[in-house]
């Protein structure tokens, strides 16, 4: 049996609701181990850590979106350092930078993505990081904020290859979903047969961004299966002698067997 994580997985998203049991199994169908749901906004963070207590193998990373990020209050950051008193939670994000839709002026943005960094560090927990259209601004924030003290993931990565390269110099881990199954991701491919083996991840962001051939339709976590199948055959080896490699490099980045809190 393939064992593999979907490290990036929004499992309190509505789509969900009321078929959650099924989606788990068809999961654990899949070989899918693990998942990590990752919070948005304060409600999906603490739903995310709830779901964490009730399903095996499921992990919370608790944050506030770019999207949101006028909401990074110091009450909101408060909450979030409760809810880190859990030992499932084993990140923070997803935070970041979005640019594409601007949802949130692009200065609070980056402060909130600061301040995620900076509480990342003070609870030795990895970074989950959204970076949509805004590779310069993200960059230069991970390197001021010396990234490098918690480590963690750049998510469903749509940057370029010498991105990639400067975030893995400050010890990140790239992230690629469902879009390197898509026929118009050629850069995409380029990018992906670039990365190390020691330096990949694969991820859902289910419910979005349903791989081929289920495209048009819900994603959920088993399909992480189609991600890791698509970038065995971009790296040309067997899916069977990379998922150790997945699992291998998920373990290393993210601090399944709990943490020590700083301050």
């Amino acid at each position: 049996m393939i064992r593999l994580i979907d490290t990036h997985a929004h499992l309190t998203h509505e789509d969900y609701q009321g078929e959650l049991d099924a989606v788990m199994a068809r999961a654990r169908e899949a070989g899918v181990e693990r998942i990590i749901t990752v919070g948005y906004d304060l409600p999906s963070s603490i739903e995310g850590l709830r779901l964490a207590s009730l399903y095996p193998g499921v992990y919370a990373a608790i944050g506030i979106h770019p999207h949101d990020a006028s909401t990074t209050t110091p009450d909101a950051l408060g909450e979030l350092a409760r809810l880190c008193t859990s030992p499932r939670v084993v990140a923070i994000g997803e935070t970041g930078l979005d640019y594409y839709y601007d949802n949130s002026p692009r200065q609070v943005q980056i402060e909130s993505f600061r301040e995620h960094i900076r509480f990342a560090q003070r609870l030795d927990l990895p970074v989950i990081i959204h970076s949509r259209d805004a590779h310069a601004d993200t960059l230069t924030v991970l390197r001021e904020e010396n990234i490098q003290r918690t480590g963690g993931v750049l998510h469903c990565f749509s940057g370029s290859l010498e991105m990639a390269q400067e975030a893995m110099e400050m010890g990140l881990f790239i992230s690629f979903a469902g879009p390197l199954t898509f026929t118009n991701a050629r850069r995409l491919l380029t990018v992906a047969q670039g990365i190390p083996l020691d330096r990949l991840l694969v991820e859902t962001d289910s419910p979005y961004l349903t791989p081929v051939p289920h495209r048009g339709k819900r994603n959920e976590p088993g399909h992480v299966s189609l991600v890791a199948a698509r970038l065995a055959e971009l790296k040309g080896i067997p899916l069977e002698e990379l998922a150790p490699i997945l699992w291998a490099n998920s373990q290393a980045a993210f601090p399944w067997e709990g943490r020590k809190i700083n301050g």
